[in-house]
C-alpha cells in the first residue's frame, strides 16, 4: 500500500508539473534568458521530508546546497538521513500486551552524502507556475546497524505461569533463535543499543524530476520524485528467521522509489 502510494502521487505530480510548466512555457518562450547569462541568485538552500519505499511512514530528512552555473545548470552537495527497512518486516503483539517486530535483529539507519547536477527543464515565472528540474546525484552511503532490542522475561514460573520469586525483565538483541514469542515482553527503547552501533560503507546513485511550487524570487517550495540505488559490499543482517541463513534473507542491494517534500531559500 505504501509503494502504492508513493508511485501513485509521483505520478501525479509529473503529469500536473509538467502540464502546468508547459503552459506557462509557452507563454513566456520570448522572455526568457539565454542559458549562457547569469543566474538571478547565488545560493539556494533547502531542508525536506523523505517518504520512501524501503523507510516507515516518514523515511528521514535531508538538506541540500545549490550553487547555479548558469540559468540551466547548477551542482548541488546534500545529505540525507534515512531509516531503511527490510520489506518482510511485520508487527506481533506480544502476551504482556506489547508489540515487536518478529525477527528483527538491527535497525538500519544510512547516511547518504552526495554530490550531483541539477538541469532545468520547464522554467516558471518569478513569482508564479510551476519549474520542473531534472537532477543526479552519486555518493558514499554510511550504513548503521543498530542491535534491536527486546524487554525478555527471565522469571521463573511454576507449572501454571505463576512467577517463582521477583520479576526478572532483561533488554537485549532479539534473536529468534534463543528467544521465544511467548516470553517477549515488549521492543526495548530504541536507543538501548546505541553502545554497539556497526558502520558500513556502500555508496548509491539517483535520478530524479523536481517540481518547485516557490511563489516569490528568494523563496523555494515543492517536491522531488525519483528513484535511488545502494549498494554494500557485504549483506546487511536486518531481518533473522529460523532455518535460514542471514545471507539468505538479506541482501546487498536496496533500490527504493522517493518522495521528497521541501522548503527552503536563495539568495
Amino acid at each position: 500500500m505504501h509503494t502504492r502510494l508513493i508511485f501513485g502521487g509521483s505520478l501525479l505530480l509529473t503529469i500536473l508539473g509538467a502540464g502546468l510548466s508547459a503552459r506557462a512555457q509557452q507563454r513566456r518562450t520570448t522572455l526568457l534568458p539565454s542559458s549562457n547569462e547569469d543566474p538571478s541568485y547565488r545560493k539556494e538552500f533547502v531542508y525536506g521530508v523523505n517518504f520512501n519505499t524501503r523507510g516507515g511512514l516518514i523515511g528521514g530528512v535531508s538538506v541540500r546546497s545549490m550553487k547555479p552555473l548558469n540559468q540551466d545548470w547548477s551542482r548541488f552537495w546534500s545529505v540525507e538521513g534515512v531509516e531503511v527497512k527490510h520489506p518482510k518486516e511485520y508487527k506481533l503483539p506480544t502476551p504482556f500486551g506489547g508489540l515487536y517486530v518478529d525477527g528483527k535483529a538491527n535497525y538500519m539507519f544510512v547516511v547518504r552524502p552526495s554530490v550531483g547536477l541539477q538541469r532545468v527543464i520547464f522554467r516558471k515565472a518569478p513569482e508564479s507556475g510551476v519549474q520542473v528540474n531534472a537532477l543526479v546525484g552519486a555518493g558514499p552511503s554510511v550504513a548503521l546497524l543498530m542491535p534491536y532490542y527486546i524487554t525478555y522475561d527471565y522469571t521463573l514460573r511454576d507449572s501454571r505461569n505463576n512467577p517463582i520469586g521477583a520479576t526478572d525483565y532483561r533488554n537485549e538483541q532479539y534473536d529468534p533463535q534463543i528467544h521465544t514469542q511467548q516470553r517477549i515482553v515488549d521492543r526495548a527503547p530504541l536507543f538501548s543499543g546505541i553502545g554497539e552501533t556497526t558502520p558500513t560503507i556502500g555508496a548509491h546513485v539517483r535520478g530524479a524530476l523536481s517540481f518547485e511550487y516557490g511563489r516569490y524570487r528568494d523563496a523555494v517550495a515543492g517536491v522531488e520524485t525519483g528513484f535511488l540505488f545502494e549498494a554494500y559490499t557485504k549483506r546487511l543482517t536486518i531481518l533473522r528467521a529460523l532455518g535460514m541463513p542471514d545471507d539468505k534473507l538479506n541482501t546487498l542491494f536496496y533500490p527504493s522509489v522517493y518522495l521528497t517534500i521541501y522548503l527552503g531559500h536563495r539568495s
